[in-house]
């Protein structure tokens, strides 16, 4: 359904990484996020 949806996951990922390098104490927050994200991706393509 989403072409781009690899292209949008490597970029979160890489975002969400170097946000981590830069403030490590973030990192519980941006893996919940993270994960949400990836779960509604899920959902909207098995539908």
């Amino acid at each position: 359904m989403f072409p781009l949806s690899g292209l949008i996951i490597g970029i979160v990922s890489l975002v969400f990484g170097i946000i981590v390098m830069i403030k490590p104490k973030i990192l519980n927050y941006l893996i919940g996020i993270y994960l949400i994200i990836i779960g509604v991706i899920a959902i909207i393509q098995a539908l």
